[in-house]
């Protein structure tokens, strides 16, 4: 049996962060995953570059039963800290659309840099440890198939249930309920929505056809790349509106953002009265699409003789394309778990648990979800560094 000050259960982007940050504070630490590999999200991150994290990130943009609780952790560690270890690194680095900074690179530099600094600080890393018990006593005790671990803190850093096939277990949601951590609902964010019935028939035909659009859920508005597929609909704007969607509910597409598109259909019918629908709409909208919902929307008739009734709710739909999504593509292609231990049972500056002391929960475990863009990652090496002050 092996005693340390903290020990960690995950070797992901928080749990790396916590080991960082406690090892610089003099701290005996362990990070024990049961994966072969550390960092495994990290590295399929952003097409394998790695989105590390947002200029833009602020609380509001994460999805929280309690939208205040991240508001401790994001000001204390900032996207401007990440970027200054990037740095410090040489790790080459470009700034895409919405704030979104990636590696020029490899996200496989953003791992390396991360265990170099664990490296440095003296915190441990044990690979392909499977975890068999976990209990509480005088102190923390961690049972494996290879060997026993103890420490007076243990941090739960191994995630939600997003992307099984990457490894993602339930296993800090579970040992979090038997410490008595209540829990709020878990579901997919960040993921492909599907459809049913016709409006799945014609998603299906416009498989690969993707264009600039605004997805809108209540006050949530997106304006991003809708992607259609042969199950519904992807893409950032249908990624991002996941986290808002809930079974029942329908979204909202204007195909035509900052156009008005009655007006722009009402103008085409003076300007170009012998045209067909199909090949106005080809004006905005990609061939394929300008084709499915002329057919859908209008009659076939040219211009001239489309009655400005017709023209006006076919405008009408083109701004405010209402559908009801069927379901979402689940866990298997959900970038995130929203929501996980309930932020009421936690400390916001600490991610301590309040009625156990010693235990801390950090990362997607917790009921903290962002946008689409790196804001995942902040929250990650922001609870991480937060808990890493503390243990």
């Amino acid at each position: 049996m092996q005693s340390y000050d903290a020990l960690i259960l995950g070797a992901g982007a928080a749990g790396l962060m916590c080991a960082i940050r406690a090892g610089q504070r003099g701290r005996r630490v362990l990070v024990l995953d049961h994966a072969p590999q550390a960092g495994s999200k990290i590295l399929i991150s952003g097409g394998g570059r790695c989105n590390f994290t947002n200029r833009e990130t602020v609380p509001e943009r994460y999805f929280s039963a309690n939208p205040h609780f991240c508001k401790s952790a994001l000001s204390r560690y900032r996207p401007a800290d990440f970027l200054a270890l990037v740095e410090k690194h040489g790790i080459a680095w470009h700034e895409k659309t919405l704030g979104q900074l990636f590696c020029d690179g490899s996200a496989r530099q953003i791992v390396a840099m991360l265990l170099a600094e664990c490296a440095a600080v003296g915190a441990e890393i044990r690979l392909a440890h499977r975890i068999t018990g976990v209990s509480r006593a005088d102190a923390f005790r961690v049972e494996t198939d290879r060997g026993v671990f103890t420490a007076p803190a243990l941090v739960l850093a191994t995630g939600g249930l997003s992307i099984p096939k990457m490894g993602a277990t339930g296993l800090s949601l579970d040992l979090a309920r038997r410490f008595g951590l209540p829990l709020t609902e878990t579901r997919p964010a960040l993921v492909p929505l599907t459809f049913a019935g016709e409006e799945l028939a014609m998603m299906r035909e416009l498989s690969g056809v993707a264009l600039p659009a605004v997805a809108r859920l209540g006050r949530h508005r997106f304006p991003e790349a809708v992607l259609f597929t042969h199950r519904g609909l992807s893409g950032p704007a249908i990624l991002q509106i996941s986290s808002a969607w809930r079974e029942g509910a329908a979204i909202t597409l204007d195909l035509l953002p900052g156009q008005d598109a009655v007006a722009a259909l009402l103008a085409a019918k003076q300007a170009r009265p012998k045209a067909g629908p199909r090949s106005v709409l080809a004006e905005w909208l990609p061939q394929r699409l300008a084709q499915a919902l002329a057919a859908a929307w209008l009659p076939e008739r040219i211009m001239a003789e489309q009655t400005d009734k017709a023209l006006r709710q076919a405008g009408a739909r083109l701004g405010q394309w209402s559908l009801t999504p069927a379901g979402s593509e689940g866990y298997a292609k959900a970038e995130v778990m929203l929501g996980g231990v309930d932020t009421a049972a936690l400390s916001s500056r600490s991610m301590a648990a309040r009625e156990v002391p010693g235990l801390h929960v950090i990362g997607e475990a917790v009921d903290v979800t962002g946008w689409l863009g790196g804001y995942n990652f902040q929250w990650a090496w922001a609870s991480g560094w937060s808990a890493g002050e503390s243990v």
